[in-house]
Parts: C-alpha cells; structure tokens; sequence
C-alpha cells in the first residue's frame, strides 16, 4: 500500500476557518460597526422625531413663519433643521419645554428659542424668540400686550 505524501494530507484537512478567515474577520467587524451605526441612527431619529412632535415645537415654527420680521431677514420658505435640541418634559396638563430649533430661509439660518410651561393642559410662553445667525437680532414671536393706564 502506497502512503500519502504528508504536505498533500495537511492540504487536505484544512479546516473551514483556516480556508475563509481572511475575509470573514474583516466581514465580521464591519457587520457589527454597521449595527452599532444603525442602532445609534434609529434611537437619534426617534428622539428628534419625538420633539418634532410635541405642540410646543409645532407653534413655535408656525408663529416663526407667519412673522413677517423673521421672514424679511430670512426670507421665505422657512425650513426646519434636522438637530433639534433642548427637553421636553410633559405629564398630563403639566410639563415644561425648552428647545432650540435650527431654522433656514434663502437669506440666511437662524435658531428659535423656546420656553414654555404647561399648566391646566394649556402652554404658556415665558420666552419665544428668533436669533438671526448673521446679525445676532433677535425676534420676539410673543404677542405684546396693549400699554394700559392710556386715556
């Protein structure tokens, strides 16, 4: 009987990882930091999602775009940027919200500030104002009350 050279059976025995290591390690790490990335994205997308939603963030990008000062420094179409920031904090008819919102025009970007507190179910702002990137001027968004005490 005729033996086997040995180099031809070690050839032979070789292994599924040692035939494909080369390119399932590299496949491996890549297919974790891929989820680690899309886990990361959907929490940020739910956040920010979550904040677009709220009744606060909604009036004030409505009363940002219905202010004829914010549309004559920014200009019209407003839109809403993506990274919203700040708290919401809302437990039945209470909670509190502060949030910065980015907002753009074809003249220029700038940030609405918001401050509110919800008291009876009702949102009362303690302070709702535009800053223009370029300039620094400030908006007021909040209704002024009439002077009283005029004859």
């Amino acid at each position: 009987m005729e033996q086997t050279p040995l180099p031809i059976l070690l050839a032979q025995k070789a292994n599924w990882w040692k035939r494909n290591w080369k390119w399932f390690v590299p496949l491996g790490c890549f297919t974790v930091v891929l989820l680690f990335l899309v886990s990361v994205g959907s929490i940020l997308l739910i956040v920010f999602s979550a904040l677009k939603s709220t009744d606060v963030y909604k009036d004030a990008l409505a009363r940002a775009k219905a202010d004829p000062a914010v549309i004559g420094a920014l200009g019209s179409p407003l839109q809403d940027g993506f990274l919203v920031s700040g708290n919401t904090n809302v437990n039945g008819a209470s909670g509190e919200s502060n949030l910065s919102i980015p907002i753009s025009g074809p003249k220029g970007k700038g940030t609405i500030y918001v401050s509110a507190k919800k008291s009876l179910g009702q949102w009362n702002y303690s302070g709702l104002v535009v800053e223009i990137s370029q300039t620094h001027q400030r908006i007021d968004l909040l209704p002024r009350s009439a002077p009283s005490g005029s004859p």
